[in-house]
């Protein structure tokens, strides 16, 4: 496994902050002095324009929840950027539009093709644990027992180290054409213009309304009035806007480096309730010196071969590149038909359920623990756990985890999966030369820690509790001083005889995992067309009791599912947050080179697909 730090430079000299300040054309943030209320909601001014979810062209695609996002990384492409470039503009323009689910206070996950070396690279900006913060930082030390969840995540303590901005440098320093400063630019503008709010904005923000409110700075940004913005109306963070434009102008320093660490730290340290607020709100450990001591690391992908394509996902500290490709490897074992759907939709649910207890007994942060990736990603192993699987039965959950050293069915003690948070987000580009990113990126739950930097814009994450509360010594996911926590996000590139054919990911906690596999399932075995496989109703197993499914997934196969044993749970009524599984974005391109950018047509209110090109 190659892993490379990287280090963080920064923008200096008055001539360059000059040229960035004309560059920017005044037609961004207001200065400090000058800069309106921290957000607003007024009326739209002007109708938002198309946003298919799906388009099939050439010259470049941008698939990803957000209409404005995908434009903007389309308008990337159109000026002649790369994928790295649009990717990078895209994902900044998304945390100003899904502020509850990215942004510079979270982290995330880069996978890229380069296209004329023929090289799938990737990039760790995973958060991380606090030096000072100990393996029982999440028990109650009055009870000896954990914080209650909903607690910890609205706290200090369930704060990681943001790694979105260093990822950015470092994916245009690595892969791209565009400096930071010119990329932000329609992030910035799109900040301070603002956005027409839709019927998922003001009902994430309604979700979270009561969490919001116990914090003033969020209350104020986020709840104008009392109230989440209004359906049509336009939500405008200035703040944001400032930020953003003085990291372009200064660099990543100042984030990291700078005042912005400073605040981050104090927030974190020394989280501001509203008077009379319920929650405890917990101190956490992070300093301004954690913040200017984080890097991102560069690292092989995961690689899988399944039938005949080249299977590239994002390695430990992230589970989803283990998890994903251990799933394809076991049905590598057995073939699967759109004509017996129920059986191929039975080994799917089996496979997951296999390789997820692989998963919570072995991947965690490589750097503290002995993650036996190689095993978990060879077909010998998968070959051993597919044995362990009745074709025409369900196994009791949870299953056991794999022996590592098996050839035949043994195994090892059962151990169940934990959830995640269900939020995040996720883009898919291809560029004109063939290059491609898959990048997923969050602030965990939807709303992340709650806690807005106060004049700052954003929010930060709650990435930490992902990380088991209980300290174990044979759990490869405790807390331990700048520990990456386990991850399930899972941005996936598919290659075929060298070049790229399928980019995808979704957000969805540790149901991104099922879902990616899921659709490349649907795609590849059961004969949909990238557009369909995105849109089809979908289920999660995940070594639980329950197998999670959507409404209309229990309408279509829980008859054909019945004779295997399998029973499903609508997801809404399992005390999920959302009736819905996942909001994928995906790229398809044919061996003719026509591309294909499907975005959800519906979940989450349906998200953009764009090519440079349309066809006919």
């Amino acid at each position: 496994m190659v892993e490379l730090v990287h280090r963080r430079t920064a923008i200096r000299g008055s001539a360059l902050a000059v040229a960035a300040a004309v560059s920017l054309g005044g037609a961004v943030a207001a200065t400090p002095a000058t800069a309106a209320p921290a957000a607003t909601a007024v009326a739209a001014g002007r109708p938002a324009p198309p946003s298919p979810a799906t388009s099939t062209g050439t010259g470049g695609a941008v698939s990803s929840v957000d209409a404005e996002a995908s434009r903007v990384g389309l308008e990337v492409l159109r000026k002649g950027g790369n994928a790295a470039d649009a990717a990078v503009a895209t994902a900044a323009a998304l945390g100003v539009t899904e502020p509850y689910s990215a942004g510079i206070g979270g982290g995330g996950y880069f996978v890229h093709f380069d296209a004329e070396t023929g090289e799938v690279t990737t990039i760790d900006g995973r958060e991380t644990a606090p030096a000072a913060m100990a393996s029982d930082a999440f028990i109650d030390p009055a009870t000896g027992s954990p914080y209650p969840f909903a607690s910890a995540v609205s706290s200090g303590l369930s704060v990681g180290v943001p790694g979105t901005l260093a990822t950015w440098e470092a994916a245009l320093d690595e892969y791209g054409t565009r400096s930071l400063r010119d990329v932000l630019k329609p992030a910035i503008l799109l900040a301070t213009r603002g956005f027409e709010v839709d019927e998922t904005f003001r009902r994430q923000t309604l979700d979270n309304a009561a969490r919001f409110a116990q914090f003033p700075d969020t209350a104020e940004l986020f709840l104008p009035g009392g109230d989440a913005p209004e359906v049509g109306s336009t939500f405008r963070n200035p703040d944001l806007a400032t930020t953003l434009r003085q990291i372009s102008l200064r660099g990543t320093e100042v984030f990291y480096e700078g005042p912005i660490a400073d605040e981050i730290a104090a927030v974190v340290q020394d989280p501001v309730t509203t008077d009379g607020a319920t929650l405890p709100a917990y101190p956490g450990f992070m300093t301004a010196d954690d913040l200017a001591e984080y890097e991102v690391l560069f690292q092989d992908p995961t690689h899988v071969d399944y039938r005949g394509l080249d299977v590239y996902g994002m390695a430990p500290s992230s589970s989803g590149g283990t998890t994903v490709g251990e799933t394809l490897n076991i049905l590598e074992n057995f073939d699967l038909s759109a004509d017996d759907t129920g059986q191929a939709l039975h080994l799917f649910l089996e496979a997951t359920a296999h390789a997820f207890a692989d998963r919570n007994a072995y991947v965690g942060d490589p750097a503290f623990v002995d993650v036996p990736t190689e095993t978990l990603l060879s077909q010998e192993f998968a070959d051993s756990r597919a044995c362990a699987i009745d074709p025409e039965q369900a196994a009791p959950k949870p299953v056991a985890p794999g022996d590592l050293g098996a050839t035949g069915c043994e195994a090892a003690a059962a151990a169940a999966s934990v959830d995640q948070g269900v939020s995040t987000t996720h883009l898919s580009v291809v560029d004109r030369r063939g290059n491609a990113v898959a990048y997923t990126l969050t602030i965990e739950q939807t709303g992340g820690s709650g806690m807005t930097v106060p004049g700052r814009g954003f929010l930060l994450n709650n990435e930490l509790t992902d990380f088991s509360f209980v300290p174990n010594p044979t759990d490869p996911n405790i807390v331990e001083p700048g520990k990456r926590p386990r991850s399930s996000m899972s941005p996936t590139i598919v290659l075929e005889d060298g070049e790229v054919r399928y980019v995808v990911g979704t957000p969805g906690g540790s149901t991104i995992i099922t879902t990616v596999a899921q659709i490349l399932v649907n795609r590849i075995d059961l004969g949909m067309t990238m557009p369909e496989a995105v849109a089809a109703p979908r289920a999660t197993q995940r070594n639980t009791a329950a197998t999670l499914a959507e409404a209309d997934f229990i309408a279509a196969y829980q008859a054909a599912l019945a004779p295997y044993g399998q029973q499903l749970t609508l997801v809404g009524a399992a005390g999920t947050s959302a009736a819905e599984i996942g909001a994928a974005a995906a790229i398809e391109v044919d061996a003719d080179g026509l591309m294909t950018a499907a975005a959800e047509p519906e979940r989450r209110g349906g998200g953009t697909g764009l090519v440079l090109k349309p066809a006919p």
